[in-house]
C-alpha cells in the first residue's frame, strides 16, 4: 500500500547498515570526518584571528613611490595589490610582515622581500612612502 497525504509510512528512523561496510570500518570513517571537521573548524578560528591582527598593524595600507607610479596596497587579509602606471592590478599576491621585514608571493610564483626603516619601505631598489596617490604618473 502507498502512504498518500497525512498519512503515516511506516519508514525507520534509524540509519540503514551497509551489510558492505564493516563496523570497524564505519568507526573509522567516522572518525576520519570528525577529525577533519575539527581541522576545518580550527583552521577558519586561526584564519579570522590572523586576519583580524592584520588589520590592526601599522603597515596596512597604501605605499607609493615619490612618483606615484608604483604603488603597493597591503590589504588587512594578507593580501596586496600592485600597481603599475595605469594598471591599477598589475600584479597580486599575498605578504607576510615579521617585525619590519615584509615577505612578498606574487600569485605567479614570483618572490621579493623589502624592509621598513623609518616609516619608509625599501623594496626591490625602490623606496615607498605612506601615503595617497599624488597624481598621475
Amino acid at each position: 500500500m502507498t502512504a498518500g497525504r497525512g498519512q503515516n509510512r511506516n519508514v525507520s528512523a534509524q540509519p540503514q547498515h551497509n551489510p558492505a561496510i564493516t563496523d570497524h570500518e564505519e568507526i573509522a570513517v567516522q572518525r576520519t570526518f570528525a577529525t577533519l571537521m575539527t581541522a576545518a573548524l580550527l583552521s577558519q578560528s586561526v584564519k579570522a584571528e590572523e586576519a583580524e591582527m592584520q588589520a590592526n598593524h601599522p603597515y596596512v595600507g597604501l605605499w607609493v613611490t615619490e612618483d606615484s607610479y608604483i604603488r603597493h596596497e597591503l590589504l588587512p587579509n594578507g593580501r596586496y595589490i600592485e600597481a603599475r602606471g595605469t594598471r591599477e592590478r598589475a600584479y597580486e599576491g599575498r605578504y607576510q610582515v615579521t617585525g619590519t621585514h615584509i615577505d612578498y608571493w606574487d600569485d605567479t610564483g614570483f618572490t621579493a622581500d623589502g624592509d621598513f626603516i623609518d616609516g619608509v619601505l625599501h623594496h626591490a631598489g625602490m623606496i615607498f612612502y605612506r601615503g595617497r596617490r599624488t597624481g598621475k604618473p
